[in-house]
């Protein structure tokens, strides 16, 4: 199927029910861009940004990976972090981990992955920190959820460690960063009570970590 015409008919289906919803969309669409949310979350498909907080496109700002990890040398993650803080000037940037993450699952299995093995070691040293902690979870899925919800956690402290989001502190801007994760067999988000505003908060979540 050289054209997937099936989604081509989808997005004609889509694109008619918003404008029946609300005739000018597009057009206030196409000429600005202000998100008020940048999303940090997982590429697995069962998590789609803006459909599990009900919000339609144009509404956040959006960045995607495997285990929704925010390293350092990852320059692709780092330009969105940038032009969201910077150029669009949003408010919160929410980190957004789900339960049954395979990313993890990976990770915890140490198994030969090829590339992504690389990738997942930010996960498998998150393990090895922790590791005290998730051995007492004598039920692997409990394990697997903690790590889940650990993972966020230290995504929100490297977003928080990120120069453009600590310039935006320094400059007395609003910028807050939460740490959310979702339930695939439920559909509900759950707020790791790990929302940090300032450095000071940062080092102080760090500790407690």
């Amino acid at each position: 199927m050289r054209t997937l015409k099936h989604l081509f008919e989808n997005n004609k289906r889509w694109a008619e029910r918003l404008k029946a919803n609300d005739p000018e969309f597009f057009s206030r669409l196409a000429n600005q861009q202000s998100p008020k949310y940048l999303w940090i979350g997982c590429s697995d498909s069962r998590v789609p940004a803006t459909e599990v907080v009900d919000l339609l496109p144009g509404e956040i700002f959006v960045h995607r990976n495997i285990a929704n990890l925010v390293v350092h040398t990852d320059f692709n993650c780092l330009s969105v972090i940038q032009f969201a803080v910077e150029i669009l000037k949003v408010k919160d940037i929410i980190v957004c981990g789900h339960y049954g993450c395979g990313g993890v699952k990976a990770a915890m299995e140490n198994s030969e992955q090829g590339l992504l093995s690389n990738w997942l070691q930010h996960i498998r040293d998150l393990y090895i920190q922790h590791g005290i902690e998730l051995e007492s979870r004598f039920d692997e899925k409990l394990r697997h959820n903690l790590l889940c919800e650990l993972n966020v956690m230290e995504q929100v402290w490297n977003v928080s460690q990120t120069t453009f989001v600590q310039n935006a502190w320094k400059d007395k801007e609003e910028l807050n960063v939460h740490g959310w994760i979702y339930g695939l067999s439920d559909g509900i988000l759950k707020d790791l009570d790990i929302t940090v505003t300032n450095g000071e908060e940062a080092l102080l979540i760090r500790k407690q970590m």
